[in-house]
């Protein structure tokens, strides 16, 4: 008796643990396909072709199972903002529909479109309303992307770097300060009377910068006055990050030498600077020098100088010839050596001759005047003999 309870035993066992193995091995194989994300990036016809378009799709063994449009718009009639709406739409078949607002100007927003396989691609027509402003979508053969294209595809971070090891990689009188999006409007007003100089595109949003909800707005300043003005900015309502960016310098036009003679009170002998500058580059051009000044909030160094044209002699024209300098510290806090950029001269042909002048427009030939009486090298060699100084060898990345 024992043995055949013992048998019933184990045979109720083992149909026990069929049944389960086969619920789960039917559960598994009901078990629905997993989501595929799809984008576009490309609807022609909306805003005239100046949106920027992120048109998301979730797929389910190749079936359309939701759809959110991400658009970035210019602002109809003020072409130089931007604006930009997200909308859930409804899917119904071959159609995608909804409404909504946009998010800065809370515009009434409309979408009617039919979506069109055709091979591997799609095709996509319908309205797309902003405002009072229709948009006529008629795109066909749109391709889409997998989720790890497109995020390849977006742009990278502005450069903020909070401390450089020396202004190599970043420019000692460029800053850059990401604000929430909401503070910016009044973290810009607490720039009003300060000397520091905001870049107008900065101020405003990009469409990454209306997508994330922050926006790098670019200044300029003194880099005497670069580490103070930073430790301030910082401590402002709104600031996620605040650094040095690029900006003015590039290694090729910059020279490097040692800082000893060249400060006093501990700080920049700016006379001493220009006056160096001024008498090499009269010198290599040659010119006479005119004039030459410190702007306050920049740091920028204007030299001014003029020369007789040698394009027609007989006209007696005269080339005016503008450069802009910079000198700071090789690095933060303070170092031995100090960095010199030079901008390339720009050169304006210009008639100051007695009497009745001649008009001239250079931009009406095809000759490069500039390049044909400037020997540009011959400028920064003369400098570089001048502070006695290294030039940067872009192979190595190094001074030599």
């Amino acid at each position: 008796m024992r043995a055949t309870a013992s048998l019933s035993i184990l045979a109720l066992t083992g149909l026990a643990a069929l049944s389960t193995a086969y619920a789960q091995a039917n559960k598994a194989a009901k078990a629905p396909p997993a989501n595929e994300i799809r984008y576009f990036t490309y609807l022609s016809g909306l805003a005239d072709d100046r949106a920027d378009v992120i048109l998301k799709e979730t797929r389910q063994s190749g079936k359309l199972t939701a759809a959110t449009l991400d658009v970035c718009f210019p602002v109809p009639g003020r072409s130089e903002r931007t604006d930009r709406f997200v909308l859930n739409l409804s899917v119904t078949g071959e159609k995608l529909a909804g409404k909504t607002q946009s998010q800065d100007d809370k515009l009434p927003i409309t979408v009617d479109l039919t979506r069109k396989p055709n091979g591997k691609t799609f095709d996509f027509t319908g309205m797309v309303t902003i405002g009072d402003t229709m948009s006529e979508i008629a795109s066909s053969e749109t391709a889409d992307t997998s989720e790890k294209e497109f995020q390849e595809q977006q742009a990278s971070d502005d450069t903020i770097v909070s401390t450089p090891d020396d202004f190599t990689e970043v420019s000692p009188e460029a800053l850059a300060v990401k604000v929430t999006r909401e503070a910016v409007a009044d973290f810009a007003k607490g720039l009003r009377g300060q000397p520091v100089q905001v870049a107008l595109y900065g101020l405003i949003a990009s469409c990454a910068e209306l997508r994330s909800g922050e926006q790098v707005l670019h200044l300029t300043v003194d880099p005497e006055r670069a580490q103070d003005t930073l430790t301030k900015l910082r401590g402002q309502p709104g600031v996620i990050a605040a650094g040095w960016t690029d900006g003015t310098m590039d290694m090729e036009r910059t020279l490097r030498f040692p800082a000893a003679g060249w400060r006093e009170g501990g700080k920049l002998n700016r006379d001493k600077i220009a006056n160096a500058v001024a008498t090499a580059l009269a010198k290599a051009l040659p010119a006479t020098l005119i004039s030459s000044a410190w702007n306050d909030v920049t740091g920028e160094l204007k030299i001014s100088l003029k020369r007789p044209s040698a394009v027609v002699p007989a006209l007696g024209l005269t080339e005016a010839i503008t450069v802009t300098a910079l000198a700071a510290a090789d690095k933060p806090g303070g170092s031995d050596h100090l960095l010199l950029w030079v901008g390339s001269p720009s050169i304006e042909t210009v008639d100051e001759s007695a009497g009745p002048k001649l008009n001239i427009d250079e931009n009406a030939s095809g000759n490069d005047e500039e390049s044909l009486s400037l020997n540009d090298n011959q400028t920064l060699n003369a400098l570089t003999q001048a502070f006695d100084a290294q030039r940067w060898d872009a192979e190595t990345s190094s001074w030599k």
